[in-house]
């Protein structure tokens, strides 16, 4: 989303010098409009994106694309009686924020974009609350086609068409899924996997003997759950073709190893598929790619990153690396989940170590591509983390 900058106020304007009291001829400010908490948002996390800037109020002013300098300076003042910023008066209206500020603007909740008023519900949809997934993560939704992912997974699930989900390791896949699914079933793909990963196999029970147990195939077919196959594309083919029966019209399957036991899938059962193309042994059959109708390209919210925290030349380095991963001029890039441990290490040990980090995870044949884009956009030399001298 991108907004735009209003044009530099006049001199006198509170870009520079504190706003006429209220009823003074200030404009209308976001406090008065019900969005005080998401003015302050973006101003805490723009000054925590500056940690080592001394700001004026219409520079942040503008650099936000706020309305209103009188509403910034006002935001600026309460997060100064926090201790979460220190205010200069030079003559100029200066702030800075302090490490509180900085481990603060780390826990203020995603803000949901501005819906543009007016027009008959023309405008852009906010986007939707976080999603909880079951290890009490949250899972923030993403565009996809007219409505957000959440939403169309489970539309896709009510018409029975299946998808398959691929794009680069880290950009929200399983997330995604679970996510959208809570009675949701994995199965994580490898080399290893076999049938019985599927079906389930015989188990040793006390006193001697064994039972059968089944696996989550026949447990999502019968109890009408969702399936994950992830990584699905690291499977052996002949192993993945446990599913096709399932898949098709009838939706029945039989178990050899427990006297061709028939499993037949009642409502709600559904399958979904994820892989992560490139992936050293991962094969796309073509038995696989046709029994899903659709093919859900998955890459990282860049949006979605800068509003959860991320700084924009970090963001914007990313973007480079990203593009230099499809150009074939790297081999690594820093994907949503990096991004995000990159706002975790930066909330508890800093900036600079957060960036060395970031570079210190890449493989080692993509290390100085990352090293290189990060000092290009933050303008700071950066090495891999570690200890000891330099």
């Amino acid at each position: 989303m991108t907004t735009p900058h209003p044009q530099a106020p006049p001199a006198g304007s509170p870009q520079n010098d504190p706003p006429p009291a209220s009823g003074a001829g200030t404009p209308a400010t976001e406090a008065g409009s019900g969005r005080s908490g998401y003015l302050y948002r973006k101003v805490a996390l723009h000054l925590a994106n500056h940690p080592d800037a001394i700001l004026k109020v219409g520079e942040i002013t503008r650099a936000i694309g706020a309305p209103s300098s009188g509403a910034v300076f006002e935001a600026l003042k309460k997060m100064a009686a926090a201790g979460h910023a220190t205010h200069h008066r030079d003559p100029h209206h200066r702030f800075q924020i302090t490490q509180p500020g900085i481990d603060a603007a780390g826990t203020l909740p995603p803000a949901a974009p501005r819906t543009r008023s007016g027009g008959g519900g023309g405008g852009r949809q906010s986007r939707p609350a976080p999603v909880p997934r079951p290890n009490g993560t949250l899972y923030h939704p993403r565009r996809l086609g007219r409505g957000w992912d959440v939403e169309e997974l489970r539309r896709l699930r009510a018409q029975q068409v299946p998808v398959l989900l691929y794009g680069p390791p880290g950009t929200g896949k399983t997330a995604m899924v679970e996510a959208a699914f809570p009675d949701l079933l994995t199965v994580a793909g490898t080399g290893d996997t076999v049938v019985d990963d599927f079906l389930g196999s015989y188990n040793p029970i006390p006193g001697g003997g064994y039972e059968f147990v089944h696996g989550p195939l026949v447990t999502a077919m019968r109890d009408g759950r969702v399936l994950l196959v992830d990584d699905a594309t690291l499977i052996p083919p002949r192993v993945l073709a446990v599913l096709y029966p399932a898949m098709d019209g009838r939706g029945v399957i039989t178990i050899p190893a427990n006297s061709n036991e028939t499993v037949q899938a009642v409502d709600g059962f559904y399958i979904v598929a994820g892989h992560n193309p490139g992936v050293h042994g991962a094969v796309l059959t073509e038995a696989l790619a046709s029994r899903f109708t659709v093919h859900l390209h998955v890459t990282t919210d860049w949006d979605l990153a800068r509003q959860l925290g991320v700084p924009k030349q970090v963001v914007n380095a990313a973007i480079d690396l990203n593009a230099d991963l499809a150009a074939g001029k790297t081999v690594w890039a820093p994907q949503l989940r990096e991004l995000l441990g990159f706002v975790t290490v930066r909330d508890h040990l800093g900036m600079t170590a957060a960036l060395a980090n970031l570079a210190g995870i890449a493989p080692d044949d993509a290390r100085d591509d990352v090293t290189a884009a990060l000092s290009r956009h933050t303008g700071a030399p950066i090495t891999a983390f570690a200890l000891g001298k330099r």
